[in-house]
């Protein structure tokens, strides 16, 4: 009896302390300061409350009916969408999540717009690519999230210093929830934003779980605002119930931030009252504490106050809530009239990437005999003084010029505000060169070395690569890869990872062999508004030379180079690997082959590729990378699919072992399939 007594006392203090978990001490969140308000504000802001409400309310009748496959409800957090988007300019950027309906109503979004999109109908902004709330829309200054919660507040960065860089007093709003300030994201993020001193508002909804999973096993803070001080950041909380004080107090805060431009941190105080999304349910939560928020509902409370102020009749209520369902119900009309979206093969590849059409700029007749090093530095330059908008960014780039020195003198040529060191960072300072190219601008990363791109891998593959299938947005930004081995850097400073980006569907792969065609490839990334990446293998920096243009030059991408006329086999290789290939052909001055240096991975040139083939019957592909899943691998399947009956012999691959790169010289060197290649070339002539 007295161990049921115990248990019993346990559990009641444990639900009392997670009903308080939510309480700020000697803090009153109904207490609605109306007198802050002019009458027709205060009105103003229940009317925008109430609507995305009502929309919500229909909406989950729809999904009970199979009208629309899922659901994020923000009902009991409409406060906080509404006095974000209300204190914010229309031109100026905001950042929402799932539960923020009242950020796409506040930007006036027709809502058979908002209707067609959820139903995944033309007229909405994704021709029903994806769902919900993942898209944007420069129309209305929105940029929608994607799941991975994470690069939004780095692509927020980015628009933020976008206007910086202009001096435009303009803030960026971005909003997460409390399971997101988990990731490194967030933290990656808010620590740009406070070195680089930018204007981003970053609101934190504290929903009380992420999922299922209470805030007491997110963080071990009091408050996620008490992460401010560690970033040297102000920071507020506020009652996100409370729409007088999310509005009054965003309001005074956000004319303070466009005078004395620095980032700020809100935490908003809430509660998510139905599930993660309607399938998950909310049985995890404790009954009292489902009751307690209900009885905080940010509108219930506001009508209330309303109407004891004499500023709100029952009537016009009645009267407000009429007009709003007339237009969803109008709009409704329209969006279930409209047909069925639909499409064809060669409209979905279009869309993948950004139409784009190089302008030529010829090689001129005066060139300079100079390294391979010399002339990425020297595209990067030219590339600089042609766009004003083009920023450079990475670790050590500015003073110290970069670890190859690629960029050295160019913060006294172009100044350090567009030529930038960043911290150790690379998923925000990706997601950053996003959001330059949301705001009108271009950017040039540099991965210190091209190994160190994983800790920035999902905004590229996740949200430069898709950007432009998804909504329409370009991602005008160009990773630059340094890599390779062959220099004794070992494991995780000599990988040629370019298979890791060859397989996502969105982003273009460049890979030079000579300096001439690095200098002009580099240009024409720069140029082209979709993402590139650009690798730049270490060896080459300062073993290889070539007569390079001294004017501004460019090549397609796409195109591969046919270095040697032959009719015995065709070698396809690209980046060093081409280097091997010709001295191996030097030695072996009996083999006439047919040699294609491929430049860019993707896209990749299959009319070169297979018109090759076709001439001699037999190919080597010779990769620097593993064999398994490389760029070999794909080749090696295309041509068996397009020109088996050519063949007279199989098609044989030369690449490196399946390890990681080693450091020691020998084992390095048996490493590289480089030491294999001549009796390769040897037996495929000979088959």
């Amino acid at each position: 009896m007295k161990l049921l007594i115990l248990q019993y006392v346990e559990c009641f203090f444990k639900k009392l302390i997670i009903s308080f978990t939510f309480e700020i001490t000697n803090y009153n969140y109904m207490n609605f300061q109306l007198d802050l308000l002019s009458p027709e504000k205060a009105i103003e802001l229940y009317k925008a409350m109430l609507k995305p409400r009502l929309i919500e309310t229909k909406m989950l009748t729809l999904l009970r009916q199979g009208k629309i496959s899922k659901w994020f409800s923000g009902i009991g957090q409409e406060a906080i969408a509404v006095g974000v988007t209300q204190v914010l300019n229309q031109d100026e950027y905001i950042l929402p999540m799932h539960r923020n309906l009242g950020v796409f109503t506040e930007r006036k979004i027709p809502l058979y717009r908002l209707f067609e999109q959820w139903q995944g109908k033309a007229n909405g902004f994704t021709k029903g690519r994806d769902r919900s709330f993942h898209f944007g829309t420069q129309e209305f200054k929105i940029v929608g999230m994607i799941s991975h919660l994470g690069p939004q507040l780095g692509v927020a960065d980015g628009i933020a210093l976008a206007h910086k860089l202009r001096e435009e007093n303009k803030i960026t709003a971005v909003f997460t929830g409390e399971g997101g300030t988990s990731e490194g994201d967030f933290h990656e993020a808010l620590n740009v934003a406070s070195v680089w001193s930018l204007p981003v508002l970053f609101c934190v909804e504290n929903n009380g779980y992420g999922l299922s999973t209470p805030t007491e096993e997110q963080f071990k803070c009091e408050h996620i605002a008490d992460r401010g001080q560690a970033y040297g950041m102000e920071a507020h909380i506020i009652d996100g119930n409370n729409i007088v004080e999310v509005y009054t107090k965003l309001n005074e805060i956000v004319t303070s931030m466009r005078e004395n431009q620095r980032p700020v941190l809100i935490e908003f105080k809430t509660f998510r009252r139905r599930g993660h999304e309607e399938a998950s349910g909310t049985k995890y939560v404790p009954d009292d504490l489902m009751a307690y928020w209900k009885s905080k509902d940010p509108i219930d409370n506001y009508e209330e106050a309303l109407i004891k102020a004499n500023l709100l009749t029952p009537k016009q209520k009645q009267e407000f809530s009429t007009e709003i369902i007339k237009e969803i119900t109008e709009h409704l009309d329209i969006a279930f009239k409209a047909p069925a979206i639909s499409s064809t093969v060669e409209d979905e590849l279009a869309d993948v990437y950004k139409s784009f059409s190089l302008e030529p700029s010829p090689k001129s007749e005066v060139t300079t005999h100079i390294r391979f090093v010399d002339a990425i530095r020297n595209s990067l330059q030219q590339s600089m003084q042609k766009f004003d908008n083009l920023v450079i960014m990475g670790q050590d780039v500015a003073e110290y010029g970069g670890v190859f020195k690629i960029t050295e003198g160019f913060v006294e040529q172009f100044g350090k505000e567009r030529v930038r060191n960043t911290p150790i960072c690379e998923s925000a300072i990706v997601s950053a060169a996003m959001g330059l190219s949301i705001n009108g601008m271009k950017a040039v990363v540099e991965m210190q070395f091209a190994d160190f791109v994983s800790s920035g891998f999902n905004p590229i593959v996740n949200y430069l690569a898709k950007v432009h299938y998804r909504w329409n947005q370009h991602a005008d930004v160009v990773v630059r890869m340094p890599c390779g081995a062959g220099v004794g850097a070992g494991p995780f400073h000599s990988q040629t990872n370019e298979a890791w980006f060859t397989k996502t569907p969105g982003l273009k792969v460049v890979y030079p062999a000579f300096p001439e065609d690095a200098k002009a490839l580099l240009a024409a990334s720069i140029e082209d508004p979709n993402p590139v990446l650009f690798f730049e293998h270490k060896a080459l920096y300062r073993s290889v030379r070539g007569d390079v243009s001294e004017n501004y030059t460019t090549l397609p991408l796409g195109k591969a180079n046919h270095l040697k006329e032959g009719h015995q086999i065709s070698i396809i290789s690209f980046g060093a690997a081409v280097h091997w290939v010709l001295e191996s052909l030097e030695e072996l001055d009996h083999v006439e082959a047919d040699v294609l240096d491929l430049r860019t991975l993707a896209p990749l040139d299959e009319e070169a590729i297979i018109g090759s083939v076709k001439k001699t019957g037999k190919l080597l592909i010779v990769q620097e990378d593993t064999s398994f899943g490389g760029v070999a691998s794909d080749i090696s399947a295309l041509i068996s699919d397009q020109c088996f009956e050519y063949l007279d012999g199989p098609i044989k691959i030369v690449s490196s072992l399946p390890t990681p790169v080693p450091f020691a010289q020998a084992l390095e060197t048996q490493f590289l399939g480089k030491s294999r290649l001549n009796k390769s070339i040897e037996d495929l002539v000979n088959y």
